[in-house]
């Protein structure tokens, strides 16, 4: 990225189940008219991430629609390829496809399936799904996955698409798995970054690239960045405490939780530690008061409009070329869409 470049920026849509659903069709639409690149389904224990991306390809024309992310073990590998290959077909090619491994609570009490080697488990998705938008049959022999079926009945089979090329984004925060993005994927959706400690997740993405060659500007660096604008700073800071504390405690288990631990590659290691050991006895209101302000203040966009263009500098500075933006600080309707266009004109005036 060059310094006349200008970041993309994305937005995601969340529980619109939960809400109106013609609002939030409403923000995309609207977020494409002003020229944002991409929309992002998630999914997590409500709606699935492939079902409002079919409805807003319908909807919309130019932005492109990823998964952020499918949880790989919700899917079978080629039921995967196969709903990214529809889902790109019915958005004439706007398709991205964002894979992660998500946690040991939803996989294990969820799905039913053992969180066990989740890197690997990703990585045979992934090439599952290369040989599927290959075009070539189905035949792979993996630790985790194996087709057809040994011994069984079934053979090798290709799914009913033309080969086409999908980009494929890794949701990853672990060392080895961040290695695996820089060889291999082609975007990284990136959480619990901050620009002052770009290391914790650039090392490592750095490492896995150069072992295939490329750069990290080879690779789509997307970043989440939650972005609230205002003058009264403490509040907001306040705000946010809670969130934090409950990814230090609450997102993934007592001993698995990849985003405690990416805050202690920041530097973080006992406050992320207490706060986790306060959230898992249940005391989640002394959880949220130990989290530091630097923890909110230092991997997030908040504060004054100067403040917040002042951040997303530095983002850019380090090599975020994707904005992902969390507008959750206004409603949904009008006074979200006048924050994201705020946004787009303090990101066009960036050095």
């Amino acid at each position: 990225m060059t310094v006349r470049d200008k970041p993309k920026l994305s937005i995601s849509v969340g529980n619109y189940l939960g809400g109106n659903l013609e609002a939030a069709t409403d923000f995309v639409l609207g977020a494409e008219r002003l020229g944002i690149n991409s929309v992002w389904s998630g999914e997590a224990w409500g709606q699935d991430a492939a079902t409002i991306l079919a409805y807003l390809a319908a909807r919309t024309e130019r932005i492109k629609l990823g998964t952020g992310i499918f949880q790989i073990s919700a899917r079978a590998p080629s039921m995967t390829a196969m709903t990214a290959l529809s889902l790109n077909a019915l958005s004439e090619g706007r398709f991205l496809l964002g894979l992660g491994v998500s946690g040991p609570q939803v996989v294990e009490g969820l799905h039913g399936q053992p969180f066990k080697a989740p890197l690997t488990r990703l990585k045979e998705t992934m090439e599952i799904c290369d040989l599927a938008f290959a075009g070539g049959k189905l035949c792979y022999n993996g630790t985790a996955h194996t087709l057809p079926l040994p011994n069984g009945a079934g053979k090798a089979m290709r799914l009913g698409h033309k080969p086409v090329q999908i980009p494929i984004y890794l949701a990853t925060l672990g060392p080895n798995a961040l290695v695996y993005t820089g060889e291999r994927a082609d975007g990284w959706l990136g959480t619990s970054f901050s620009p002052d400690h770009a290391a914790a997740h650039f090392a490592y993405i750095k490492e896995g690239a150069k072992k295939a060659g490329r750069a990290l500007s080879d690779i789509d660096i997307g970043v989440a960045i939650r972005v609230e604008i205002g003058d009264d700073v403490p509040a907001m800071i306040e705000r946010r405490r809670q969130g934090v504390a409950f990814n230090m405690g609450g997102m993934g288990s007592a001993t698995t939780n990849f985003y405690n631990n990416a805050f202690q590659r920041a530097g973080y290691q006992e406050d992320a530690q207490a706060i986790r050991s306060l959230w898992v006895s249940g005391k989640h209101a002394e959880a949220a008061q130990r989290v530091p302000d630097e923890m909110v203040t230092e991997f997030q966009a908040i504060g004054t409009r100067d403040m917040v263009r002042a951040r997303l500098q530095k983002y850019k500075d380090v090599g975020v070329n994707t904005f992902r933006l969390g507008l959750d600080s206004a409603p949904i309707g009008k006074a979200r869409l006048d924050l994201l266009e705020n946004i787009v004109d303090l990101v066009a005036g960036l050095d």
